[in-house]
């Protein structure tokens, strides 16, 4: 038997694999670019932290032994760093591997998982990948529409996805929204908020008015999960570490079906050493929000609309189709990404990088425009 699909599960058979951004080793072996410049996968443009470079150094001889299965350095740094207790704490392969954790936790094929339209595209693979149903909530202005998402809400829901801020459209939702929703949801429907870009978001420098820290709320809603990464301003998107914080129950039962194994040795080490660099946190930030200042004029230079972002990142509307134009992008050696996988085929999701691959890929995008319309 050679077709192995017929005995896939369903929600396996149909399913597309997500597409990552394109690495800057395979438009280099492509088109022969020496120098190549790459704004598509929301990764820390500074690299990691030092002190995280020196862990890993330190941590590379014991490689050939497992790594703590619990945790237990990492557990417990980040529950000083954050004031919750290590048993709140459950540990991932990156904060996608969470996701996909709690999902196998509470959700089957008789349940419905709700996630807004633009939603991260984790979701609805993550919820095909169970047999579960998916209810996608319509959007407003782009980002989650909270009182669409709770009219959603059904007997048979039992898992509710907000990425705050939203990857790709970069829009948040308020404090004051989020807990009117929170308040509002039955109690045995559990409620993901997705913070893979709070430590962008919630510094003051972003301005993002009413952006919650949904930590403070555990405490008075119990259903309530919120995950995070190092992947984003730590600098680790190559290591893969994510985590959730939530009731001890809920944690416990993650833990049940976690990998024992999930999160490696030198991902531990690095992780934690990057915790206690408020330094590095603190210029990640503010190159984040120079980055995004200088894209943004950019845009408003050659006329182009974007949504305003609370990320490491900013989509802009090129008023055609992007596929196209990203295409020409990666013959100037400059590799952004293509977001028509979410229904924006006119948009470009570019990730904020240092102010020289800033400037070189608004030369680079004024330069295919023209083309395009000569």
């Amino acid at each position: 038997m050679n077709n192995f699909v017929e005995i896939a599960t369903p929600g396996v058979r149909s399913l597309k694999p997500y597409q990552p951004g394109k690495p800057i080793e395979e438009l280099q072996r492509e088109l022969g670019i020496a120098e190549v410049v790459k704004l598509a996968s929301n990764e820390n443009p500074l690299g990691p932290s030092p002190l995280a470079l020196k862990a890993i150094q330190q941590q590379l001889l014991d490689t050939a032994r497992y790594p703590d299965g619990n945790g237990f350095v990492l557990k417990k740094a980040l529950a000083a760093h954050l004031g919750v207790s290590e048993a709140q704490i459950t540990l991932g392969n990156g904060s996608n591997d969470v996701l996909e954790l709690i999902a196998r936790t509470f959700a089957d094929q008789d349940a419905e998982i709700v996630f807004s339209q633009y939603a991260f595209a984790m979701y609805p693979i993550i919820t095909q990948a169970i047999n579960a149903k998916a209810v996608k909530a319509p959007a407003r202005q782009w980002g989650h529409d909270l009182d669409a998402m709770l009219a959603a809400i059904t007997e048979t829901t039992k898992l509710v996805f907000i990425a705050n801020p939203n990857n790709p459209t970069g829009t948040w939702v308020n404090e004051q929204n989020l807990r009117h929703f929170l308040e509002n949801v039955p109690r045995k429907v559990i409620v993901v908020v997705d913070e893979a870009y709070f430590e962008y978001a919630s510094d003051p420098s972003m301005q993002l008015a009413g952006y919650p820290d949904t930590l403070d709320w555990l405490q008075r809603f119990p259903n309530l999960i919120v995950t995070r990464t190092f992947s984003k301003a730590y600098g680790l998107a190559g290591l893969r570490v994510g985590y959730a914080v939530s009731h001890e129950g809920i944690a416990d039962l993650l833990n049940r079906i976690r990998q024992p194994f999930n999160v490696n040795h030198l991902a531990l080490a690095a992780a934690a050493a990057a915790l206690s660099d408020s330094e590095y946190l603190q210029q990640a930030i503010k190159t984040n929000y120079e980055g995004l200042k200088q894209l943004q004029e950019g845009f408003h230079a050659m006329g182009l609309d974007y949504i305003p972002s609370g990320g490491n990142f900013v989509s802009v509307d090129v008023g055609e189709d992007a596929a196209d134009l990203y295409q020409a992008l990666l013959r100037e050696g400059v590799i952004v990404r293509p977001v028509g996988n979410y229904n924006m085929p006119h948009h470009l999701r570019i990730s904020v990088g240092l102010e020289l691959e800033n400037e070189r890929f608004l030369k680079a995008l004024a330069t295919v425009m023209a083309a395009c319309h000569a």
